[in-house]
């Protein structure tokens, strides 16, 4: 690229003056998505302010091409953050911020996909405070923060065939705010107790809900939530996983007891929502095991949940559907609760005798009737969930996508730079399936 050919978006020249100016970081971040290398970038740049062809002071030009070196060497990233409770999309920031480091049992990721729940914009809309996010910025990272310092107390260092003043580094522990859990990408390093990943591998993980971190183009996990992501389940596939896999798969089994090789009684299931994120797994798991599934969508996704096993399917905006009442006139023994807003009055006729609704969205209100009815034993249930993330389960699912048993439905892909859009989506509340935000 030679001439102008450098100077891209947040770049130009000065009208009066006709000198070239840049955008150093926005270079940088452009320049190492095209492959390019550091020395090219600094060659050109040196040059044409020794010709005196740049608006870039020299002080200015030194702290901006060590932030060009960090960036190039996967050290500062894109990020997506919010500082506060609500806002909406437009309250998330995009800024750039320093790779977060692995702990000890942690692998670090180059992200390639990552899904939303309604749990990230709950958590910014302050649904859930004072415990999340337990303050702001969101996410706790170990990361390294430049520091201005004299010209005379910087090291001097070789870069390509010009010398490079380098910035000294300072450690501190300041808050990197980023939202989202759910993730897959390839893993670029490891602690030092990691035991089953190395550098090259492909994942899917779940980052820590207290912790988020998924909105950027790299993120940290613990290695008992990663797991080995084969050729056959791509990264969208992946990321869609995790939170609402792991729910759908927890109140089918811990909650239903429903028995995924197929081995217990026949039990008859409800799931609302079916053509949700949790819902839509909830279908594809439940007919692993001897169930009758009843599923409630609406008209424009009856046939894409009877595709994913559904025996019955509902459609909830119509008169009929609005009671939940089976069209075969059955009872049923679990309904997995993916929507909101449904009163207790409208399932209770529709159980049978020792019937549990299963509500993965539980209001408090949900919370205390829960434990009141423990004390008061009464036949039929309200059982919230409270999801238990583990590896071992995380793991079962991705091997069941390689297996062609379970797939994950995609509503829509966003890139990392437009996530304001797969926000607004999301807070819509109806998506079709899982929406996936790529960096």
């Amino acid at each position: 690229m030679e001439g102008n050919g450098w100077l891209m978006e947040g770049n130009g020249q000065d009208p009066k003056t006709k000198k070239s100016y840049w955008n150093l970081e926005s270079i940088a971040m452009q320049m190492r998505n095209l492959g390019c290398s550091v020395e090219a970038i600094l060659k050109k740049l040196f040059v044409e302010v020794a010709l005196g062809e740049s608006m870039t002071p020299w002080n200015e030009l030194f702290f901006s091409l060590y932030r060009l070196c960090q960036m190039a060497e996967n050290r500062i990233m894109h990020a997506v953050q919010y500082n506060s409770y609500g806002g909406g999309p437009a309250a998330l920031k995009h800024v750039h911020v320093s790779v977060p480091t692995p702990n000890k049992d942690e692998v670090i990721m180059k992200l390639e996909a990552i899904s939303l729940n309604p749990v990230d914009w709950k958590m910014q809309k302050g649904t859930f405070r004072p415990l999340l996010p337990y303050k702001f910025p969101f996410i706790p990272a170990h990361h390294l923060r430049l520091q201005n310092v004299p010209i005379s107390s910087l090291e001097c260092v070789a870069v390509g065939e010009f010398p490079l003043r380098q910035y000294e580094l300072e450690e501190t522990h300041e808050d990197v705010p980023v939202a989202a859990t759910d993730v897959a990408g390839e893993v670029l390093g490891v602690g030092s107790d990691v035991k089953n990943f190395k550098a090259g591998d492909k994942v899917v993980a779940m980052l820590s809900q207290i912790n988020g971190g998924g909105l950027a183009e790299f993120a940290v996990a613990k290695e008992s939530l990663t797991v080995a992501r084969p050729p056959e389940v791509s990264a969208a596939e992946g990321a869609g996983i995790p939170i609402a896999g792991l729910t759908a798969h927890q109140a089918l089994t811990e909650a239903a007891g429903i028995k995924l090789d197929g081995s217990g009684e026949q039990t008859n299931i409800l799931i609302t929502a079916a053509s949700g994120g949790v819902g839509h797994y909830a279908v594809q798991l439940a007919k692993l095991g001897n169930t009758h599934v009843t599923a409630t969508c609406g008209a424009r996704n009856i046939e894409l949940v009877k595709s994913l096993g559904a025996d019955e399917v509902v459609d909830y905006t119509t008169p009929d559907g609005a009671t939940l009442k089976s069209p075969c006139g059955r009872k049923y023994d679990a309904v997995i609760h993916c929507a909101t807003g449904i009163p207790w009055s409208t399932f209770e006729p529709n159980l049978s005798e020792y019937g549990k609704v299963i509500d993965i969205t539980p209001p408090i209100t949900a919370m205390f009737s829960y434990y009141l009815n423990k004390v008061t034993f009464p036949k039929k249930q309200l059982v919230p969930i409270h999801l238990k993330a583990k590896g071992e389960n995380l793991d079962y699912l991705v091997k069941l996508m390689k297996q062609g048993k379970l797939k994950t439905v995609i509503d829509s892909k966003h890139l990392l730079s437009n996530v304001e859009d797969a926000w607004a989506k999301s807070i819509d509340g109806h998506a079709t399936g899982k929406i996936i935000v790529e960096p």
